[in-house]
């Protein structure tokens, strides 16, 4: 087991997150940004908000113990997200799955949205878990490699899949085995975040950009490609491009992938690197093609019929958006059969129409296309088999390996 480390963060990392919380996955979304002033932090069952003060310092490592589970008697489970996270009725007033959750168990669902960043969360639930103390929060929704580092720490509770019939049965083939939980022993997917090539076919001049490789190389695109300023997406779309597996890599690999993004910024090939904000420039045509998260995409292109995606032959990255009940947790049972409920077909459909990331319930197609029958057949919100073939997990990282890439990193972006 992964010792805790109470460390200060790196600058690497400190670098890493406000990169994140100011443009990256942790920023406002383009469809925040529509609706801001909207449902906020909306809550089902009465929860306004969860307080990370006043927390005690941490006193050992957390060891995984399963606390006393209330389900039973305390019908409720208190559920952290990401913010955009969750369907939202057209008034903007309530949450129509979760109420329907409630309507049909019993159990209010007391839902909060104070996942910004990854490591900002971390950092708020850490000394709990550390005390080996309940952090409030029966479920909550962690990116893979947080969620590998917090079931390495044993602060994860082990799941019951006799409670989880339906994501058992439905869960997709593609994230079925991560490596750092094979089986998915501790954590089930709430969604799968695909990055891939997208290029505006207008500033192109109607050529299709479906490489890294061209993305690096290409003269007709000479300071109009852009980057992610998310490691693992840059880097392992590039260590994909030459050949490597980000899913089994050496500090060779990773190095020669630096250099190589190294060479578009030297020779301007690179305009520069983004968060999500890269969407007003591909729109416009300022970026002519890019590295870009699929759920973006699918929103731009409602609005821009010139920009267009591809999948790359050599393959491209899938992360993931984790569920996992936190040890010392009180109500498992509770959080089981929110998690179940989000694999039912239907409520999975309702889910993947609003907000559009990759669904990873199998079998959905049919339920999403009574919803909306062009969402049913977009391959960036339910991969067909040969796109699912060429999805790659970018590998677990030690704490080691995690500072010195991003170390790495920072200094070829500029951060």
């Amino acid at each position: 087991m992964e010792q805790y480390e109470p460390d200060s963060l790196s600058a690497a990392q400190l670098a890493a997150i406000r990169r994140s919380l100011t443009s990256g996955r942790g920023a406002l979304s383009r469809r925040s940004m529509l609706r801001a002033g909207g449902v906020g932090a909306l809550t089902v069952g009465g929860l306004a908000g969860l307080s990370a003060c006043g927390i005690p310092p941490a006193k050992r490592e957390g060891q995984g113990t399963a606390s006393t589970d209330d389900s039973a008697k305390e019908k409720s489970v208190a559920f952290s997200n990401w913010t955009e996270y969750m369907d939202v009725s057209e008034d903007e007033k309530s949450r129509p799955t979760l109420e329907a959750f409630a309507k049909r168990t019993g159990i209010k669902v007391k839902y909060t949205e104070d996942i910004n960043d990854n490591v900002e969360f971390f950092g708020k639930i850490k000394p709990q878990l550390a005390a080996g103390q309940d952090t409030g929060r029966d479920l909550i929704c962690v990116t893979d490699w947080l969620a590998a580092r917090i079931i390495r720490l044993g602060w994860a509770q082990k799941l019951d899949p006799a409670n989880l019939p339906n994501a058992y049965a439905n869960l997709s083939a593609q994230f079925r085995r991560p490596d750092w939980d094979p089986g998915r022993s501790y954590s089930y997917p709430w969604t799968g975040i695909s990055t891939v090539i997208a290029y505006n076919v207008k500033a192109t001049g109607g050529k299709k950009v479906d490489s890294v490789t061209q993305l690096l190389d290409d003269p007709a695109l000479k300071g109009r490609v852009g980057f992610l300023t998310e490691m693992r997406d840059s880097v392992g779309m590039t260590l994909l491009d030459m050949g490597k597996d980000p899913g089994n890599f050496t500090d060779a690999d990773y190095d020669a992938a630096i250099g190589r993004l190294q060479k578009g910024v030297d020779k301007k090939q690179i305009r520069r690197f983004t968060g999500n904000d890269y969407t007003s420039d591909l729109d416009k045509g300022d970026i002519a093609a890019c590295l870009a998260w699929a759920g973006d995409i699918i929103q731009l292109q409602a609005d821009n019929p010139d920009i267009k995606y591809s999948i790359p032959s050599a393959g491209y990255i899938t992360s993931s958006d984790n569920l996992l009940v936190p040890a010392q947790s009180r109500h498992k049972a509770n959080a089981e059969k929110l998690i179940d409920y989000y694999y039912e077909l239907p409520v999975a459909a309702q889910l993947a129409a609003y907000i559009n990331y990759v669904c990873p319930v199998d079998g959905v197609k049919d339920e999403l296309a009574k919803i909306d029958p062009e969402l049913a057949n977009n391959t960036l919100i339910l991969p067909d088999k040969a796109m699912a073939k060429k999805s790659h997990a970018f590998r677990s990282l030690s704490s080691a390996e995690e500072t010195a890439y991003e170390e790495k990193f920072a200094k070829l972006i500029g951060a």
